[in-house]
């Protein structure tokens, strides 16, 4: 089975940090995914907390402009935490381009920052929200035009849950990018117009087919399945019933 992480972003609001990283290995988890700032203050001290509850960095989020501006920067917290993997996941609303030259031209900064990633043994991953899959005027997705001008360099951490969202097909976002998935992130949606939690569940309470896709899982390079809800009211009921439900799912 794939070892199974947990996004730090979850937690957010639950602190102190080192409880959650204790609570989460007695729960099961095998790693954990930061994010900016979880990791900033001290990467060294965020690493060793990690190491003493057991777990591992699977992964870091980070802002594109980190990887575009102070890469250098954000590698060597990437050596401090123990991890290869770079995490670009968000554009703001005004980072968002409405032309295909636009996207494109997101996905050379990913291009470059990658070539600087590998000569450090390092690689990036670009992580999906709901906006990429919403076709522009003259019809392309954002998401391919960005994929497809980062090049092979660049591995894909696709967001199921953003992927529904936006009105994709998971199954089809699985196949189709097979050969550069190297996470998954098992976010579960609730059906719309849902309030509670901002719409978000727990892994299998959802409305997303995970049985259908967990086959799909194998096809793709993905070394990782991570957990994440951006907003739940009770994030130990949410980690606890996620990881219990992908262990049936997968085990």
């Amino acid at each position: 089975m794939l070892p199974i992480s947990f996004q730090l972003y979850s937690a957010r609001f639950f602190p102190p940090l080192e409880a959650q990283l204790d609570w989460l290995a007695q729960c099961g988890y095998d790693a954990v995914e930061p994010w900016l700032p979880a990791y900033e203050a001290d990467a060294g001290q965020f690493r060793r907390q990690i190491d003493a509850a057991g777990l591992a960095c699977s992964g870091f989020h980070m802002p594109l402009a980190g990887l575009v501006n102070e890469p250098r920067r954000f590698f060597d917290y990437a050596h401090a935490l123990g991890t290869d993997t770079l995490i670009p996941p968000y554009l703001t609303p005004a980072e968002r381009s409405i032309t295909a030259d636009g996207w494109r031209r997101v996905g050379g900064q990913l291009a470059e920052g990658a070539a600087k990633a590998k000569a450090e043994g390092l690689k990036v991953a670009w992580h999906n929200h709901d906006f990429e899959y919403r076709r522009l005027e003259d019809g392309n997705r954002p998401i391919d035009l960005l994929l497809e001008a980062a090049g092979p360099g660049v591995d894909f951490e696709i967001d199921i849950g953003w992927v529904t969202r936006g009105w994709a097909d998971p199954a089809q976002e699985l196949a189709r990018y097979a050969d550069r998935i190297t996470a998954i992130q098992l976010k579960d949606t609730a059906r719309a117009g849902t309030a509670a939690d901002e719409g978000w569940t727990a892994t299998g309470d959802g409305i997303i087919d995970w049985p259908s896709l967990a086959p799909l899982f194998g096809q793709t390079r993905a070394a990782v399945l991570v957990v994440e809800h951006d907003n739940p009211a009770d994030w130990k009921t949410f980690a606890a019933r996620s990881i219990d439900y992908i262990r049936k799912l997968v085990g």
